[in-house]
């Protein structure tokens, strides 16, 4: 009702419908590199990491906040491409950006969005209300995204069209491309939701094995996988096979992957596979089960071990 301009923004409010907001921050240096992000990539994923947090949710993305911490230095077309890429990320998935802030930063560029969504409030999905015998389905592959970081570092700098080193290999392109431009599920989790198909989810933002323990956690359960149904992206076992790091503990603990960990009921499966069919074209894969007891673990033809941890920041 009230946009950009005044003090605050007014939006009219949806009827029957609960209120989403989340926000996260983008730290130069920390979530992402000017050598291997463009302008555009750092406004498109600061945008895509609050659009995963609200699918997690089960909800509808609706409205965006955007704060700006510039470097004196910043040029103006830098600003105008992070703006580019956040509205390219917005129009994709129905978001309005509607005010802000920019101030000066005496160090880092940050980005900081907080985005709102609406979701009914008997379809909300939370990480709390696993139980134990649920299924566990992860969306799209786990590794991408850490395999295309560990490329950027160890070439130190973004590919190109005349770089001999990447393309003709499309799929460790593809890599790249999860790193820098995440795409959010925001379908998947919205049709999820409305169609009260999960019991809990929880998106990758740290890493799958991340997602696992804290919704185990959340839901006072444990939790099993299935070493064998982890679905590794194919650039992610190629390029940690390269230069010898375990393909699978690397995708199980790498971030920016941002695909739903969901847990499904028996009672639920029917719905599951049909939200999932709405979802076009999305896979999702059975990778384990909640458990009774509280270990974390993943199991293989050779034995078990234990889930190791996600991304760490502090």
């Amino acid at each position: 009702m009230v946009g950009i301009g005044d003090d605050a923004a007014v939006i009219r409010g949806e009827k029957r419908a609960h209120q989403v907001l989340t926000t996260d921050a983008l730290v130069e240096s920390v979530h992402f590199d000017r050598r291997f992000s463009t302008p555009a990539d750092i406004g498109y994923k600061a945008l895509a990491v609050n659009v995963s947090d609200v699918a997690a949710m089960g909800a509808t993305p609706h409205v965006a906040l955007l704060s700006l911490m510039l470097p004196a230095d910043t040029p103006i077309d830098d600003v105008d491409g992070l703006l580019d890429g956040l509205f390219e990320m917005a129009r994709a998935v129905n978001v309005t950006l509607v005010g802000g802030n920019i101030t000066r930063s005496p160090g880092p560029l940050i980005v900081d969005v907080t985005l709102t969504g609406w979701v009914h409030p008997r379809k909300m999905l939370t990480r709390s209300a696993g139980r134990p015998g649920d299924a566990l389905y992860v969306s799209g592959s786990i590794g991408g995204a850490a395999a295309g970081l560990s490329w950027l570092q160890a070439h130190g700098h973004r590919p190109n069209d005349n770089d001999d080193d990447v393309p003709g290999d499309p799929i460790l392109a593809d890599c790249v491309r999860r790193h820098v431009r995440p795409e959010p599920q925001a379908r998947l989790g919205m049709v999820v939701g409305r169609n009260r198909a999960a019991s809990a989810c929880m998106d990758l933002s740290d890493g799958l094995a991340d997602a696992v323990r804290q919704l185990a956690q959340a839901s006072g359960t444990g939790a099993k996988l299935d070493l064998s149904a982890l679905p590794v992206h194919p650039g992610a076992t190629a390029w940690f096979a390269s230069i010898g790091v375990d393909a699978v503990a690397r995708s199980l603990e790498g971030g920016d992957d941002y695909e739903l960990l969901m847990a499904v009921p028996g009672r639920t499966k029917g719905r599951f596979r049909n939200a999932s069919r709405l979802a076009r074209g999305v896979e999702v894969t059975r990778i384990g089960e909640l458990t009774g007891t509280p270990e974390l673990t993943i199991v293989s033809d050779g034995g078990g071990r234990p889930l190791p941890d996600g991304f760490v920041h502090f």
